[in-house]
C-alpha cells in the first residue's frame, strides 16, 4: 500500500507529527521551516497534504494561518483535535535542579509558566518545540530544558524531567488536513459535516448583518466566524466561516447564496465530515 505523504511545519516530534501519525499509520513526514513553504508544497504537489494547526484553546488562532489559506486556496480534507501534552526535557545525565533555561516555542512557553516560575527559569524562545528538543540533543548544554512532545523525547533521546507540565489542562489544538486537489464527501444524513469557506464583504451598510441574515433563516448553525484584515488597508476585512452542515443540504444551500449576494469574493474552503471531539 503506498504510503501518505503529509508535509508539516516543524520537526520530528512536533505537534503536528503526532496529529500526522493519529490520522494515518506509517505517514511519510516532510519537515518544513515555515507555515509558507509547507503550504507551497502541497500547492505545487499534487499528491501530498499537509496537516497544519489553526487554533489552539488556549491561545487562540495560530498567526499567518488565515492570511496563506486566502493565498493558496488549499482544500480542506478534514479536521483533528489535539489534546497537547507538554514536558520538560533534558540531556539523559540532567535533573531538573540543573535546568537553568526553558526552550521552546512561544506559545509553549506561555502555557507552562508554573513549572517556569517555580523553578526560576529563563525562558529562550524558539520557532518550534521539537526544533527545541532537536537543538538540545545536538549541543551539550544541560542547564537548557526544553518544552515539548514525549515524541520529541523519543525521536532525539532526551530524559523527560517531567511530564505534563502545561498550566491548565484541556489545553487542544486543531488541526486542518489539507491538499491541494477537491475530496468532497457526498451527504450522509447520519454523519455531521463543516463547510469551511473566505470571503470578503463588499463595502456597503450592514453588509455582514445582512450576509448572516441567510443563516439564521435557515437555521444554519455557525461554529466559527472570525475576520481579519486584508492586507495593506484598514478598510476591509476578510472572513473565516465554519458551518454546521453540508454545501448538499438545501437549508446550506440557500445560505450560501444568500452570503454571496452580499460578498465580493467567496471561496468554499471544503466540505469534510466533523470531528468526533465536536460530540464531546
Amino acid at each position: 500500500m503506498k504510503k501518505i505523504k503529509i508535509a508539516i511545519q516543524g520537526e520530528l516530534g512536533a505537534y503536528s507529527h503526532i496529529a500526522a501519525n493519529n490520522l494515518f499509520e506509517n505517514a511519510e513526514i516532510k519537515t518544513c521551516a515555515t507555515f509558507e513553504e509547507t503550504f507551497k508544497e502541497a500547492y505545487e504537489n499534487h499528491d501530498l497534504k499537509i496537516i497544519i494547526p489553526i487554533e489552539n484553546s488556549l491561545a487562540g488562532r495560530v498567526a499567518d494561518i488565515h492570511y496563506l489559506l486566502p493565498k493558496y486556496k488549499l482544500q480542506i480534507h478534514g479536521e483533528y483535535f489535539l489534546n497537547v501534552e507538554h514536558n520538560l526535557l533534558g540531556k539523559e545525565d540532567a535533573t531538573i535542579k540543573d535546568i537553568k533555561f526553558g526552550r521552546s516555542h512561544a506559545q509553549a512557553i506561555g502555557q507552562c509558566q508554573n513549572i517556569i516560575n517555580k523553578n526560576k527559569f529563563q525562558s529562550i524562545i524558539s520557532a518550534d518545540t521539537a526544533g527545541s528538543a532537536k537543538d538540545l540533543a545536538q549541543g551539550d548544554d544541560k542547564t537548557i530544558g526544553a518544552i515539548a512532545s514525549e515524541l520529541s523525547a523519543k525521536i532525539y533521546k532526551l530524559k523527560i524531567l517531567q511530564k505534563n507540565i502545561e498550566d491548565e489542562k484541556g489545553n487542544v489544538t486543531r488541526f486542518l488536513l489539507m491538499g491541494k486537489n477537491i475530496e468532497q464527501p457526498e451527504f450522509n444524513k447520519d454523519k455531521k459535516f463543516i463547510t469551511s469557506c473566505i470571503f470578503r464583504l463588499k463595502s456597503e451598510p450592514s453588509a455582514l448583518y445582512k450576509c448572516l441574515g441567510g443563516f439564521a433563516t435557515n437555521q444554519v448553525n455557525l461554529t466559527k466566524l472570525e475576520s481579519f484584515s486584508v492586507k495593506n488597508t484598514f478598510e476591509q476585512a476578510n472572513f473565516y466561516l465554519d458551518l454546521e452542515g453540508h454545501l448538499e443540504q438545501v437549508a446550506v444551500k440557500k445560505a450560501m447564496e444568500e452570503l454571496g449576494f452580499h460578498t465580493e469574493t467567496l471561496d468554499i474552503l471544503g466540505v469534510y465530515e466533523a470531528s468526533i471531539f465536536r460530540q464531546k
